[in-house]
């Protein structure tokens, strides 16, 4: 089995080369801007502007998620490296998703919390094409993480005796590495054939976020093609990541109904329970925003369930997890005995 040391600067140089690759990608993209006639161009987020007795409110809602989620999330991160009872495959995944998450919301909802607060909600056609690309990279991402995280549970319910060596470090941080990677070469070309659109003056997006179909509805040349290819690679991406979701469970459930005892059957059910849990809510809602058209009468759904995918679900997940898992709460329970213990001596 490779050795924690190696397998830590195999990782480290694949982040280094994900970091090269995404500048070169945002350099390209500024190049490609400058060359583009929309340099002058300026987006107008609409958000939630149509309930101005809500703007306060909505801020107030926002912002507790968003609190939630970075405590959430980074705290998940710090327990998972802290505990050594929790360096194993499946928090492997589960930090690399929090960390996700986390990002995720930092892109999108710090801009919906000003633009709740402020007049001006416009953004500029370099700031609404990077948010666009961090969006997406982040959507693919952690699509794929999810589905690795399916894969992981395949072997530790199907194949506990050869987990260990089956899910070693390099595999690991492979499938991580590949889901990364996979995100940024969506994003690119989703970016790519955008910026081959022609946007004029200023345009108002009806969204709280800079998404493909919003950004597109409003240039003024064809995005057909943007369109189609958009939907091409969402389609693959959805239908090659159920596919390992659904094969991986169907093996963990004929598994597991064949275990003899209750408790074991529990057991390998609990362990299941809270992926499950994630994997529903994250897919169910792109499969509805999927079945939503984008018409002029169903835009406030497509922003209900922009928020859903964009602000709630990166703070459910950490609560997922955390809530129905023994090792962090105990962690967590150490952490906060050891701190009362500070204070009162």
């Amino acid at each position: 089995m490779e050795s924690p040391i190696r397998s830590h600067l195999s990782f480290l140089s694949l982040r280094i080369i994900l970091a090269l690759t995404l500048l070169y990608q945002v350099l390209y993209f500024i190049h490609r801007i400058k060359q583009n006639q929309t340099v002058g161009v300026t987006f107008i987020l609409l958000g939630f502007s149509e309930y101005p007795d809500l703007q306060v409110p909505l801020f107030l809602v926002f912002l507790t998620i968003y609190t939630i989620t970075v405590l959430g999330n980074l705290g998940m991160i710090f327990i998972i490296r802290l505990n050594p009872k929790l360096h194993t495959p499946m928090y492997f995944f589960l930090s690399h998703l929090s960390f996700v998450d986390f990002f995720y919301s930092s892109v999108i909802t710090p801009k919906l919390l000003e633009n709740l607060l402020v007049e001006d909600r416009s953004i500029s056609f370099a700031g609404c094409v990077s948010q666009f690309f961090f969006l997406c990279t982040c959507a693919v991402t952690e699509t794929f993480m999810l589905a690795a995280m399916a894969y992981d549970r395949f072997v530790a319910v199907c194949n506990p005796l050869l987990y260990t060596v089956a899910m070693s470090p390099k595999l690991c941080s492979l499938l991580v590495a590949a889901s990364y990677s996979w995100g940024l070469v969506c994003s690119f070309i989703f970016v790519y054939f955008l910026l081959t659109l022609y946007f004029c003056g200023t345009k108002f997006i009806n969204n709280f976020v800079c998404e493909h179909s919003a950004i597109a509805a409003v240039s003024c040349s064809d995005p057909s093609l943007s369109h189609m290819i958009l939907l091409s690679f969402a389609t693959f991406n959805e239908i090659s990541s159920l596919v390992i979701i659904f094969t991986s469970y169907v093996f963990i459930f004929v598994t597991v109904m064949r275990m003899p005892s209750t408790g074991g059957r529990y057991k390998a059910f609990s362990t299941c329970a809270s992926h499950l849990t994630a994997i529903t809510i994250f897919h169910g809602t792109i499969l509805f925003l999927y079945c939503v058209p984008t018409t002029k009468s169903s835009w406030l759904m497509v922003k209900i369930a922009s928020v859903f995918y964009t602000v709630v679900i990166p703070m459910l997940n950490p609560l997922i997890y955390s809530l129905r898992n023994k090792d962090v709460k105990e962690t967590v329970r150490k952490l906060i005995t050891a701190q009362l213990r500070g204070y009162t001596s």
